[in-house]
Protein backbone atom coordinates (compact mmCIF):
# COMPACT_ATOMS: atom_id res chain seq x y z
CA UNK A 1 0.00 0.00 0.00
CA UNK A 2 1.21 3.59 -0.67
CA UNK A 3 2.20 5.98 2.08
CA UNK A 4 -0.58 8.29 4.05
CA UNK A 5 -0.21 11.55 1.98
CA UNK A 6 2.10 14.23 4.08
CA UNK A 7 -0.24 16.57 6.40
CA UNK A 8 -1.79 19.46 4.41
CA UNK A 9 -2.16 22.77 5.82
CA UNK A 10 -5.54 22.66 7.99
CA UNK A 11 -8.12 25.81 6.56
CA UNK A 12 -7.93 28.59 9.72
CA UNK A 13 -10.55 31.01 11.06
CA UNK A 14 -11.26 33.20 13.75
CA UNK A 15 -13.42 31.63 16.36
CA UNK A 16 -16.81 32.76 17.63
CA UNK A 17 -18.54 33.69 20.68
CA UNK A 18 -18.04 31.99 23.82
CA UNK A 19 -21.58 31.11 23.81
CA UNK A 20 -21.82 29.85 20.37
CA UNK A 21 -18.51 27.78 21.47
CA UNK A 22 -20.54 26.71 24.17
CA UNK A 23 -23.09 24.94 21.89
CA UNK A 24 -20.68 23.62 19.71
CA UNK A 25 -19.43 21.41 23.04
CA UNK A 26 -22.84 20.84 23.92
CA UNK A 27 -23.72 19.24 21.10
CA UNK A 28 -20.51 17.74 20.17
CA UNK A 29 -20.96 15.59 23.59
CA UNK A 30 -24.72 14.96 22.85
CA UNK A 31 -23.73 13.78 19.39
CA UNK A 32 -21.35 10.96 20.95
CA UNK A 33 -23.62 9.73 23.93
CA UNK A 34 -26.38 9.27 20.92
CA UNK A 35 -23.64 8.04 17.58
CA UNK A 36 -25.55 4.58 17.65
CA UNK A 37 -28.43 6.35 15.78
CA UNK A 38 -26.56 8.50 13.54
CA UNK A 39 -24.08 5.43 12.51
CA UNK A 40 -26.52 3.74 11.50
CA UNK A 41 -28.44 5.96 9.07
CA UNK A 42 -24.73 6.75 7.69
CA UNK A 43 -24.13 3.01 7.02
CA UNK A 44 -27.70 2.61 5.05
CA UNK A 45 -26.66 5.39 3.09
CA UNK A 46 -23.56 4.43 2.11
CA UNK A 47 -23.93 1.16 1.35
CA UNK A 48 -27.02 2.22 -0.54
CA UNK A 49 -25.02 4.24 -2.91
CA UNK A 50 -23.24 1.02 -5.36
CA UNK A 51 -24.03 -2.42 -5.26
CA UNK A 52 -20.03 -2.74 -4.27
CA UNK A 53 -20.49 -1.25 -0.62
CA UNK A 54 -22.75 -4.56 -0.25
CA UNK A 55 -19.11 -6.45 0.15
CA UNK A 56 -18.96 -7.67 3.91
CA UNK A 57 -15.75 -6.40 4.11
CA UNK A 58 -16.02 -2.94 2.55
CA UNK A 59 -18.86 -2.47 4.38
CA UNK A 60 -17.53 -3.74 7.50
CA UNK A 61 -14.81 -1.26 7.09
CA UNK A 62 -17.26 1.88 6.21
CA UNK A 63 -18.84 0.92 9.37
CA UNK A 64 -15.94 1.73 11.23
CA UNK A 65 -14.69 4.75 9.20
CA UNK A 66 -18.24 6.43 9.47
CA UNK A 67 -18.14 5.32 13.83
CA UNK A 68 -14.39 6.64 14.17
CA UNK A 69 -14.56 9.57 11.81
CA UNK A 70 -18.25 11.27 13.70
CA UNK A 71 -15.85 10.53 17.14
CA UNK A 72 -12.52 12.01 15.93
CA UNK A 73 -14.66 15.53 14.94
CA UNK A 74 -17.66 15.38 17.70
CA UNK A 75 -14.44 14.75 20.12
CA UNK A 76 -12.35 17.63 18.63
CA UNK A 77 -15.10 19.42 18.87
CA UNK A 78 -15.48 19.02 22.76
CA UNK A 79 -11.79 19.60 23.05
CA UNK A 80 -11.42 22.68 21.18
CA UNK A 81 -14.97 23.97 20.46
CA UNK A 82 -15.66 25.67 16.72
CA UNK A 83 -11.62 25.55 15.94
CA UNK A 84 -10.53 23.47 12.58
CA UNK A 85 -10.62 20.13 13.02
CA UNK A 86 -7.52 18.08 11.99
CA UNK A 87 -7.44 15.64 9.01
CA UNK A 88 -8.46 12.20 9.80
CA UNK A 89 -7.11 9.13 7.53
CA UNK A 90 -8.02 5.68 9.21
CA UNK A 91 -5.79 2.80 8.07
CA UNK A 92 -9.16 1.31 7.28
CA UNK A 93 -9.79 4.58 5.23
CA UNK A 94 -6.85 3.64 3.30
CA UNK A 95 -7.09 -0.28 3.62
CA UNK A 96 -11.03 0.40 1.37
CA UNK A 97 -9.40 3.14 -0.90
CA UNK A 98 -6.93 0.82 -2.09
CA UNK A 99 -9.54 -1.95 -2.83
CA UNK A 100 -11.75 0.53 -4.62
CA UNK A 101 -8.61 1.62 -6.62
CA UNK A 102 -8.28 -1.59 -8.01
CA UNK A 103 -11.70 -2.55 -8.63
CA UNK A 104 -12.23 0.75 -10.43
CA UNK A 105 -14.65 2.60 -8.46
CA UNK A 106 -12.12 5.43 -6.58
CA UNK A 107 -15.49 7.74 -6.69
CA UNK A 108 -16.88 5.53 -4.61
CA UNK A 109 -15.06 6.85 -1.58
CA UNK A 110 -16.16 11.02 -2.88
CA UNK A 111 -19.98 9.19 -3.39
CA UNK A 112 -19.70 7.79 0.59
CA UNK A 113 -18.50 11.45 1.89
CA UNK A 114 -21.00 13.20 0.46
CA UNK A 115 -23.66 11.41 1.60
CA UNK A 116 -22.28 10.84 5.07
CA UNK A 117 -22.04 14.90 5.27
CA UNK A 118 -25.93 15.08 4.19
CA UNK A 119 -26.69 12.70 7.20
CA UNK A 120 -24.67 14.15 9.44
CA UNK A 121 -25.78 17.65 8.64
CA UNK A 122 -29.56 16.52 9.18
CA UNK A 123 -29.13 15.49 12.27
CA UNK A 124 -27.13 18.10 13.55
CA UNK A 125 -29.36 20.71 11.86
CA UNK A 126 -32.39 18.57 14.32
CA UNK A 127 -30.20 18.93 17.04
CA UNK A 128 -29.26 22.60 16.63
CA UNK A 129 -33.10 23.29 17.37
CA UNK A 130 -32.37 21.86 20.87
CA UNK A 131 -29.68 23.55 21.73
CA UNK A 132 -30.83 26.98 21.45
CA UNK A 133 -34.37 29.02 20.44
CA UNK A 134 -32.65 32.48 19.85
CA UNK A 135 -32.84 32.55 16.03
CA UNK A 136 -29.61 35.51 16.29
CA UNK A 137 -27.33 32.26 17.80
CA UNK A 138 -29.31 29.69 16.18
CA UNK A 139 -28.53 31.50 12.54
CA UNK A 140 -24.61 31.95 13.75
CA UNK A 141 -24.23 28.33 15.01
CA UNK A 142 -25.74 26.40 11.97
CA UNK A 143 -23.23 28.82 10.11
CA UNK A 144 -20.35 27.60 12.18
CA UNK A 145 -21.38 24.23 12.32
CA UNK A 146 -21.97 23.82 8.36
CA UNK A 147 -18.09 25.42 7.83
CA UNK A 148 -16.56 23.20 10.58
CA UNK A 149 -18.22 19.64 8.86
CA UNK A 150 -17.52 20.95 5.38
CA UNK A 151 -13.89 21.38 6.03
CA UNK A 152 -13.21 18.58 8.17
CA UNK A 153 -14.50 16.44 4.74
CA UNK A 154 -12.48 18.50 2.69
CA UNK A 155 -9.57 18.18 4.21
CA UNK A 156 -10.03 14.37 3.81
CA UNK A 157 -11.19 13.88 0.69
CA UNK A 158 -7.92 15.81 -0.28
CA UNK A 159 -5.84 13.68 1.77
CA UNK A 160 -7.61 10.81 -0.29
CA UNK A 161 -7.12 11.75 -3.26
CA UNK A 162 -3.47 12.14 -2.82
CA UNK A 163 -3.05 8.76 -1.66
CA UNK A 164 -5.02 7.02 -4.24
CA UNK A 165 -3.09 8.66 -7.20
CA UNK A 166 -0.24 7.50 -5.46
CA UNK A 167 -1.80 4.39 -5.51
CA UNK A 168 -2.39 4.17 -8.63
CA UNK A 169 0.76 5.28 -9.63
CA UNK A 170 2.48 2.47 -7.60
CA UNK A 171 0.16 -0.37 -9.43
CA UNK A 172 1.93 0.86 -12.74
CA UNK A 173 5.31 0.38 -11.41
CA UNK A 174 6.53 -3.06 -9.47
CA UNK A 175 5.81 -6.43 -11.28
CA UNK A 176 4.44 -4.47 -14.07
CA UNK A 177 7.71 -3.15 -15.35
CA UNK A 178 9.59 -5.93 -15.33
CA UNK A 179 6.95 -7.94 -16.97
CA UNK A 180 6.32 -5.17 -19.70
CA UNK A 181 10.06 -5.19 -20.31
CA UNK A 182 10.25 -8.95 -20.71
CA UNK A 183 7.10 -9.13 -23.40
CA UNK A 184 8.45 -6.19 -25.09
CA UNK A 185 11.88 -7.94 -25.92
CA UNK A 186 9.68 -11.47 -26.70
CA UNK A 187 7.62 -9.44 -29.47
CA UNK A 188 10.57 -7.72 -30.70
CA UNK A 189 11.78 -11.30 -31.84
CA UNK A 190 15.00 -11.40 -28.95
CA UNK A 191 16.46 -15.10 -28.56
CA UNK A 192 15.15 -16.29 -24.68
CA UNK A 193 13.64 -19.55 -24.04
CA UNK A 194 9.97 -20.17 -24.04
CA UNK A 195 10.63 -21.88 -20.37
CA UNK A 196 12.45 -19.26 -18.77
CA UNK A 197 9.98 -16.40 -20.60
CA UNK A 198 6.93 -18.29 -18.87
CA UNK A 199 8.84 -18.75 -15.68
CA UNK A 200 9.49 -14.82 -15.59
CA UNK A 201 5.75 -14.02 -16.42
CA UNK A 202 3.61 -16.38 -14.92
CA UNK A 203 2.47 -17.62 -18.21
CA UNK A 204 2.71 -20.88 -20.21
CA UNK A 205 3.79 -19.65 -23.80
CA UNK A 206 3.81 -22.88 -25.21
CA UNK A 207 0.04 -22.86 -25.78
CA UNK A 208 -2.31 -21.38 -28.04
CA UNK A 209 -3.21 -17.78 -27.11
CA UNK A 210 -5.63 -14.82 -27.73
CA UNK A 211 -4.05 -11.83 -27.34
CA UNK A 212 -6.16 -8.43 -27.28
CA UNK A 213 -5.35 -4.71 -26.35
CA UNK A 214 -7.31 -2.57 -23.87
CA UNK A 215 -6.95 0.83 -23.47
CA UNK A 216 -9.25 4.26 -23.21
CA UNK A 217 -8.45 7.67 -25.05
CA UNK A 218 -10.41 9.17 -21.37
CA UNK A 219 -8.42 11.27 -19.05
CA UNK A 220 -7.81 9.64 -16.08
CA UNK A 221 -9.40 6.51 -16.79
CA UNK A 222 -9.63 4.10 -13.92
CA UNK A 223 -7.19 1.53 -14.09
CA UNK A 224 -9.94 -1.05 -12.45
CA UNK A 225 -11.73 -0.80 -15.54
CA UNK A 226 -9.69 -1.78 -18.13
CA UNK A 227 -8.85 -4.35 -16.26
CA UNK A 228 -12.56 -5.42 -15.76
CA UNK A 229 -12.24 -5.52 -19.45
CA UNK A 230 -9.21 -8.07 -19.37
CA UNK A 231 -11.05 -9.97 -17.34
CA UNK A 232 -14.38 -10.10 -19.30
CA UNK A 233 -11.50 -11.80 -22.15
CA UNK A 234 -11.07 -14.78 -20.13
CA UNK A 235 -14.34 -15.64 -18.95
CA UNK A 236 -15.68 -15.36 -22.86
CA UNK A 237 -12.38 -16.91 -23.43
CA UNK A 238 -13.85 -19.77 -20.96
CA UNK A 239 -10.42 -19.66 -18.98
CA UNK A 240 -9.08 -18.14 -15.86
CA UNK A 241 -5.41 -18.36 -17.45
CA UNK A 242 -4.56 -14.93 -18.57
CA UNK A 243 -1.14 -12.42 -18.62
CA UNK A 244 -2.02 -9.09 -18.15
CA UNK A 245 0.60 -6.31 -18.21
CA UNK A 246 0.26 -2.86 -18.17
CA UNK A 247 1.90 -0.52 -20.67
CA UNK A 248 1.22 2.48 -19.49
CA UNK A 249 -1.90 4.39 -17.57
CA UNK A 250 -4.43 3.75 -20.25
CA UNK A 251 -3.43 0.27 -21.58
CA UNK A 252 -3.38 -3.01 -21.59
CA UNK A 253 -1.86 -5.84 -23.11
CA UNK A 254 -3.44 -9.31 -22.52
CA UNK A 255 -3.17 -12.90 -23.83
CA UNK A 256 -5.55 -15.22 -22.38
CA UNK A 257 -5.61 -19.50 -22.98
CA UNK A 258 -6.81 -20.93 -26.32
CA UNK A 259 -8.80 -23.97 -25.80
CA UNK A 260 -10.18 -24.41 -29.60
CA UNK A 261 -13.69 -22.80 -28.81
CA UNK A 262 -14.76 -19.91 -30.98
CA UNK A 263 -14.38 -16.53 -28.83
CA UNK A 264 -17.88 -15.76 -27.38
CA UNK A 265 -17.95 -12.22 -29.12
CA UNK A 266 -21.28 -11.48 -28.66
CA UNK A 267 -20.98 -11.76 -24.32
CA UNK A 268 -17.65 -9.78 -25.26
CA UNK A 269 -18.95 -7.08 -26.77
CA UNK A 270 -21.85 -6.57 -24.07
CA UNK A 271 -19.40 -6.47 -21.49
CA UNK A 272 -17.38 -3.93 -22.93
CA UNK A 273 -20.58 -1.72 -23.74
CA UNK A 274 -20.95 -1.62 -20.14
CA UNK A 275 -17.38 -0.19 -19.45
CA UNK A 276 -17.70 3.59 -20.17
CA UNK A 277 -14.70 4.72 -22.41
CA UNK A 278 -12.92 1.29 -23.13
CA UNK A 279 -12.65 -0.90 -26.08
CA UNK A 280 -10.47 -3.56 -26.88
CA UNK A 281 -8.93 -5.27 -30.30
CA UNK A 282 -8.86 -8.74 -30.06
CA UNK A 283 -6.62 -11.19 -32.40
CA UNK A 284 -7.23 -14.21 -34.31
CA UNK A 285 -5.16 -17.11 -31.73
CA UNK A 286 -2.26 -18.09 -32.16
CA UNK A 287 0.44 -20.94 -30.78
CA UNK A 288 3.73 -20.94 -28.69
CA UNK A 289 5.81 -18.04 -28.33
CA UNK A 290 5.29 -16.75 -32.71
CA UNK A 291 1.32 -16.71 -32.01
CA UNK A 292 1.92 -15.12 -28.57
CA UNK A 293 4.08 -12.40 -30.53
CA UNK A 294 1.74 -12.19 -34.13
CA UNK A 295 -1.46 -11.88 -32.20
CA UNK A 296 -0.07 -9.11 -29.90
CA UNK A 297 1.49 -6.97 -33.56
CA UNK A 298 -2.00 -7.98 -35.05
CA UNK A 299 -4.42 -6.43 -31.85
CA UNK A 300 -1.68 -3.18 -31.90
CA UNK A 301 -2.19 -2.67 -35.80
CA UNK A 302 -5.74 -2.92 -35.68
CA UNK A 303 -5.81 -0.46 -32.32
CA UNK A 304 -3.89 1.86 -34.41
CA UNK A 305 -6.23 1.95 -37.26
CA UNK A 306 -8.71 2.37 -35.35
CA UNK A 307 -6.97 5.55 -33.64
CA UNK A 308 -6.77 6.63 -37.07
CA UNK A 309 -10.09 6.03 -38.04
CA UNK A 310 -11.24 8.10 -35.05
CA UNK A 311 -14.11 4.78 -34.64
CA UNK A 312 -15.28 5.04 -31.59
CA UNK A 313 -16.06 1.19 -30.91
CA UNK A 314 -16.08 -1.12 -28.19
CA UNK A 315 -14.73 -4.49 -29.87
CA UNK A 316 -13.05 -5.37 -32.80
CA UNK A 317 -11.66 -8.31 -33.99
CA UNK A 318 -8.56 -8.17 -35.90
CA UNK A 319 -9.81 -10.24 -38.50
CA UNK A 320 -12.56 -7.68 -39.28
CA UNK A 321 -10.34 -5.30 -40.64
CA UNK A 322 -8.14 -6.95 -43.01
CA UNK A 323 -10.16 -5.24 -45.66
CA UNK A 324 -10.55 -2.01 -43.82
CA UNK A 325 -6.71 -1.29 -43.41
CA UNK A 326 -5.98 -2.31 -47.15
CA UNK A 327 -8.77 0.46 -48.44
CA UNK A 328 -7.76 2.97 -45.72
CA UNK A 329 -4.36 3.63 -46.70
CA UNK A 330 -5.35 6.19 -49.23
CA UNK A 331 -7.79 8.31 -47.62
CA UNK A 332 -8.49 10.77 -51.14
CA UNK A 333 -8.68 7.35 -53.05
CA UNK A 334 -11.14 5.81 -50.42
CA UNK A 335 -13.67 8.79 -50.19
CA UNK A 336 -13.83 8.90 -53.82
CA UNK A 337 -14.79 5.26 -54.23
CA UNK A 338 -17.54 5.52 -51.93
CA UNK A 339 -18.95 8.23 -53.39
CA UNK A 340 -19.14 6.99 -56.54
CA UNK A 341 -20.27 3.47 -55.70
CA UNK A 342 -22.93 4.64 -53.06
CA UNK A 343 -23.83 8.03 -54.46
CA UNK A 344 -26.74 9.92 -52.01
CA UNK A 345 -26.36 6.92 -49.54
CA UNK A 346 -23.14 7.72 -48.23
CA UNK A 347 -24.29 10.85 -46.40
CA UNK A 348 -28.28 9.46 -45.88
CA UNK A 349 -29.48 8.25 -42.66
CA UNK A 350 -27.10 5.68 -40.93
CA UNK A 351 -29.86 3.29 -40.37
CA UNK A 352 -30.66 3.18 -43.87
CA UNK A 353 -26.90 1.88 -44.85
CA UNK A 354 -26.82 -0.15 -41.25
CA UNK A 355 -29.87 -1.59 -42.96
CA UNK A 356 -28.47 -2.05 -46.42
CA UNK A 357 -24.94 -2.96 -44.56
CA UNK A 358 -26.60 -6.04 -42.23
CA UNK A 359 -28.59 -7.26 -45.30
CA UNK A 360 -25.58 -7.61 -47.59
CA UNK A 361 -23.50 -9.35 -44.76
CA UNK A 362 -26.62 -11.78 -44.03
CA UNK A 363 -26.37 -13.14 -47.76
CA UNK A 364 -29.13 -11.28 -48.22
CA UNK A 365 -31.62 -12.43 -45.82
CA UNK A 366 -34.31 -9.69 -44.95
CA UNK A 367 -34.75 -12.37 -41.45
CA UNK A 368 -31.88 -12.52 -40.42
CA UNK A 369 -30.61 -8.80 -41.04
CA UNK A 370 -33.96 -7.89 -39.31
CA UNK A 371 -32.90 -10.07 -36.30
CA UNK A 372 -29.45 -8.98 -36.50
CA UNK A 373 -30.72 -5.17 -36.37
CA UNK A 374 -34.00 -5.76 -33.92
CA UNK A 375 -36.13 -4.31 -36.06
CA UNK A 376 -39.53 -5.60 -37.96
CA UNK A 377 -39.06 -7.14 -41.11
CA UNK A 378 -41.25 -4.47 -42.75
CA UNK A 379 -39.08 -2.03 -41.53
CA UNK A 380 -35.95 -3.38 -42.71
CA UNK A 381 -37.56 -3.66 -46.42
CA UNK A 382 -38.89 0.03 -46.21
CA UNK A 383 -34.99 0.87 -45.23
CA UNK A 384 -33.69 -1.37 -48.10
CA UNK A 385 -35.79 0.02 -50.66
CA UNK A 386 -35.46 3.93 -49.74
CA UNK A 387 -31.24 2.97 -49.68
CA UNK A 388 -31.44 1.40 -53.07
CA UNK A 389 -33.27 4.05 -54.30
CA UNK A 390 -30.45 6.45 -53.31
CA UNK A 391 -27.27 4.08 -55.11
CA UNK A 392 -26.48 5.34 -58.36
CA UNK A 393 -26.79 2.12 -59.89
CA UNK A 394 -28.51 -0.77 -59.36
CA UNK A 395 -27.47 -2.90 -56.39
CA UNK A 396 -27.62 -6.45 -58.78
CA UNK A 397 -24.84 -4.62 -60.60
CA UNK A 398 -22.16 -3.01 -57.88
CA UNK A 399 -23.22 -5.94 -54.81
CA UNK A 400 -19.34 -6.58 -53.77
CA UNK A 401 -18.77 -2.49 -54.26
CA UNK A 402 -21.51 -1.44 -51.96
CA UNK A 403 -20.91 -4.06 -49.55
CA UNK A 404 -16.89 -2.97 -49.22
CA UNK A 405 -17.94 0.93 -49.62
CA UNK A 406 -20.79 0.51 -46.64
CA UNK A 407 -17.99 -1.78 -44.66
CA UNK A 408 -15.43 0.91 -44.63
CA UNK A 409 -17.70 3.48 -44.63
CA UNK A 410 -18.96 1.93 -41.01
CA UNK A 411 -15.59 2.12 -39.11
CA UNK A 412 -14.53 5.57 -40.70
CA UNK A 413 -17.66 7.43 -39.48
CA UNK A 414 -18.27 5.11 -36.46
CA UNK A 415 -17.50 7.66 -33.97
CA UNK A 416 -20.95 9.35 -34.90
CA UNK A 417 -22.20 6.03 -34.50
Amino acid sequence: MSQPPAPTAQPTWPLPSPRIRELMRQGAEIALNVQTEWLQELDKENVAASPTMSDPVLAAAVRRINRNGLIHWATANLENPCAPVPRYLSADMLSSAQELVRRGLSDLVFVAARSSQSVVWQRWMELAFTLTQDPVELREFLAVSSRSIAAFIDTNMIGMAEFMHAEREARLRGTHADRRELVTLIVEGTTISAQEASRRLGYTLEQRHHAAIVWSEEADIELGLLERAADALGQCAGTRNALVVVANTATLWVWTYHDGKPLDMPALQRAIRALPGVHMAVATAGNGMEGFRRGHLDALATQRLLGRLHAGVGVVHADSMSLISLMTHHMESLHQFITNTLGGLATADVSLRDALRAFLAEGCSVTDAAEKLHVHRNTLLRRLERAESLLPRPLAQQRLHVAAALEVLYWVASDTH
